[in-house]
């Protein structure tokens, strides 16, 4: 079988001080933001590459049974990060916008083994709701 990521679902408290969060200061392309932004979309999401986005829900959706999934108590199940892989350029571009924006790289590596391989510095950093996201780049 040969599968591709289509999405991740982040359960966030404001989505559109997250979308702001994801779009201004990680660099991510808005999908649907003005649908949200305009009432239209239940969620705004990003894009995370061609064939992948990120869902920016709200906390208040995960009561009881998601009704997305249909299974109780998988709303709200938390995750311990997701990883990001950018270009060099990006990743020192970024750490620059993170530090504007008074976002703490609460920490890093090197040498770090991921889907592509060996990545020679990573960083990880919250977002607003304390989602963990790593970034990377690989040589």
């Amino acid at each position: 079988m040969h599968a591709r990521l289509d999405h991740l679902v982040c359960w966030v408290s404001d989505p559109r001080a997250s979308l702001d969060f994801y779009e201004q200061v990680i660099g991510l392309p808005g999908v649907r933001a003005e649908e949200f932004r305009d009432g239209m979309a239940p969620f705004p999401s990003v894009r995370i590459a061609p064939e992948t986005i990120l869902d920016l829900m709200a906390y208040e959706a995960m009561r009881g049974v998601d009704e997305g999934t249909g299974v109780k108590g998988s709303a709200g199940h938390p995750i311990n990060h997701f990883c990001l892989a950018v270009g060099k350029d990006d990743y020192d571009a970024l750490q620059v916008r993170l530090k504007q924006h008074g976002v703490e790289i609460t920490g890093g590596g090197a040498n770090s083994f991921g889907a592509q391989g060996i990545a020679p510095e990573t960083m990880f950093f919250p977002d607003p709701d304390g989602n963990v996201i790593e970034v990377r780049y690989y040589e």
